[in-house]
């Protein structure tokens, strides 16, 4: 097989998924593709180069949203993408938001989301807000997720041992809160499009504020 810019991204991404970011130099690359590191100097510049690749790579898994009458439904198609996509690639949220050039599927991405609000009536000042409010919280959640110390598999015995090592009577209603969380699952109280839901309702109200 030959040695192409995409599949060295594609080996790139899968180190990281299985390491993380510092599993991937470029004598992992090497190695992985079983080439001598300075070939890869022909497809990519470096390091950094690699990494913005990655970058766009997992930004290109991302659905993009189009200009349609329910914009809310098309943004929020889009977002729940993103989470799902990031949470494959758990490396991913603080590299995306870190890297100084867009490549191309982030380029294109953010064309398609503010074309979405323009035709929704947002204003650039307002869609600028909304990028960023909306961006926050899908990477903002994921990390949050990702840090979270709790297993799925464990949520609920996790809750109830929380529960009974806290001091009598100290925190009745954190008591209350670890109770009702062992017998409910981590799914239905860890929720992303109920956040997801409350943003967009709240971007809707202000689309069309006078001077916003």
């Amino acid at each position: 097989m030959s040695l192409r810019r995409e599949r060295i991204l594609r080996v790139a991404a899968r180190l990281a998924d299985e390491g993380g970011l510092d599993a991937v130099s470029m004598r992992r690359l090497g190695e992985a593709l079983r080439v001598e590191a300075m070939s890869l100097y022909r497809h990519v510049t470096g390091k950094e180069d690699v990494l913005d690749g990655l970058a766009d790579l997992v930004v290109s898994q991302f659905e993009v949203p189009t200009p349609e009458p329910d914009w809310k439904a098309a943004m929020r198609r889009s977002a729940i993408s993103a989470h799902e996509v990031l949470l494959r690639h758990p490396w991913a949220s603080g590299l995306i938001e870190s890297r100084r050039s867009a490549g191309p599927a982030r380029l294109r991405y953010l064309e398609a989301v503010i074309a979405v609000l323009a035709a929704a009536g947002f204003t650039m000042p307002m869609a600028v807000r909304a990028i960023m409010v909306l961006d926050s919280y899908v990477y903002g959640f994921v990390l949050q997720e990702l840090a979270w110390p709790f297993e799925a598999e464990t949520a609920r015995e996790d809750a109830a041992a929380f529960a009974r090592a806290l001091p009598a009577g100290a925190y009745p209603n954190l008591l209350a809160l670890a109770e009702m969380a062992a017998s409910t699952s981590r799914e239905s109280l860890i929720e992303f499009e109920f956040g997801l839901d409350l943003l967009l309702d709240g971007l809707d109200r202000h689309r069309a504020v006078p001077g916003a």
